[in-house]
């Protein structure tokens, strides 16, 4: 088919993956996007191996499609009038705000939301058009939210009076902004008690126009809180009758978290934040979800030590008989917690577990494989994902799933899949 490409300006061809390979140098692309199209025949993955920028071996891959999947079963229990706002705040949870924004804004949800205006710049940078909520605003950050039609959260007077002073210092009227009623959380938001005075101020005022009022529940995930949640969603709705009574026009209302989407339908209302969730992480098993991020590596030595001999620092890990000692390509600086260390956590190798001994390293961890055969130099250790659930790594941690997801550090290579 070479002859379909005359007109482009340059193209070449070759009769193979291997014919390419020897044929092309990695200094024709520069600062470029490529796209590796083909048949799984091909083997165009050797190529990806050869173009890949960052060689550390321990990746993290995530699989759109899964994400994709997700997002359709919460999508089925949500009432048709019902929006959704995601959540791609602290890089998506780790897993990079831009692609997972791309995927969101294909399949057509309504909001993002990120914590902080420069993660709203860098979506806007990357092309990305969809309304963008920030949860976190100050001074300092006015300009660019004007710049780059960013909406921000108004959670107290001293924030709204400071942008409002800004918006008619830059003679800008009706700015859409979201404001935050605290039910409960006793984190940000005005208290209810403050509609009148606050829905005055605006009328009045007509600097900002409010796009939606919302609330954050405390434990919507909770049976045993369920009255509590009930509570939250009273003082919400009081909250936003004053609002409705004193602007006199419509604005969305949102109050469910990923929890509460599916197991409070009643607090649906007219947006639903979806976070976590997304990415596989519900404790309403009934969703049929599936895991979206996997963290692997890959085994750099294995050695046999003798009975009494220790591993890793301090000598906090000795062995009681003759074993057989990997070290895998990750540490705390990867993200790895070192509450994982001496036994307390473990990694998936060949669908077994292998428990870590010694202490974390800040880029290596040593892992017992005595009771695994076979083990081989460059196998492929699961560190979460389809086999090793995330909440089980978090548990071992003491800690929850979105600490372990948001801690892995930048340095570890995203890879994007999608089936």
């Amino acid at each position: 088919h070479q002859s379909l490409f005359l007109n482009i300006h340059q193209s070449f061809f070759f009769y193979s993956t291997n014919n390419f390979l020897e044929n092309f140098t990695h200094s024709f692309f520069k600062d470029s996007f490529i796209l590796l199209k083909g048949a799984r025949i091909f083997g165009f993955e050797k190529i990806n191996k050869w173009l890949e920028q960052k060689t550390h071996q321990t990746v993290l891959e995530i699989n759109l499609s899964a994400l994709a999947h997700n997002l359709k079963m919460y999508q089925q229990q949500l009432l048709p009038t019902t929006k959704i706002m995601a959540m791609v705040k602290a890089f998506s949870y780790g897993s990079g705000s831009t692609e997972i924004a791309r995927l969101l804004a294909f399949h057509k949800i309504d909001y993002l939301a990120v914590a902080y205006t420069d993660e709203g710049v860098d979506l806007r940078n990357a092309g990305i058009s969809l309304p963008i909520m920030v949860m976190n605003i100050d001074e300092e950050s006015f300009d660019a939210l004007i710049e780059y039609n960013l909406e921000p959260e108004i959670y107290s007077f001293n924030i709204y009076y400071s942008f409002c002073s800004y918006l008619k210092q830059q003679a800008i009227s009706k700015f859409p902004v979201h404001i935050k009623v605290n039910t409960g959380m006793n984190r940000l938001g005005f208290e209810p008690e403050d509609a009148v005075t606050l829905f005055s101020e605006i009328k009045n005022n007509q600097s900002v126009f409010v796009k939606s009022i919302f609330s954050h529940l405390v434990a919507s995930e909770s049976a045993e809180h369920n009255e509590f949640t009930k509570h939250q969603s009273i003082l919400f709705e009081s909250f936003c009758l004053k609002a409705k009574e004193i602007l006199n026009y419509n604005f969305l209302k949102h109050i469910a978290n990923t929890a509460a989407a599916s197991k409070h339908k009643t607090l649906q209302y007219d947006m639903v934040r979806l976070g976590i969730g997304l990415y596989g992480i519900d404790n309403n098993h009934t969703l049929n979800l599936q895991p979206v991020a996997t963290l692997k590596t890959t085994i750099a030595q294995i050695r046999k030590i003798k009975a009494g001999e220790s591993v890793g620092y301090n000598r906090n890990g000795v062995v009681k008989k003759d074993s057989l000692i990997a070290t895998i390509r990750i540490g705390y600086a990867d993200g790895f917690n070192r509450k994982m260390s001496n036994g307390n956590g473990f990694v998936m190798i060949q669908n077994k577990l292998a428990p870590v001994i010694g202490n974390v390293c800040m880029d290596m961890t040593m892992i017992d494989i005595t009771e695994i055969d076979n083990v081989l130099e460059g196998d492929i250790v699961e560190i979460f994902g389809t086999n090793l659930s995330v909440e089980k790594v978090a548990k071992w941690c003491n800690t929850i799933a979105y600490e372990v997801m948001t801690s892995i550090s930048q340095r570890v290579k995203r890879i994007y899949i999608e089936e």
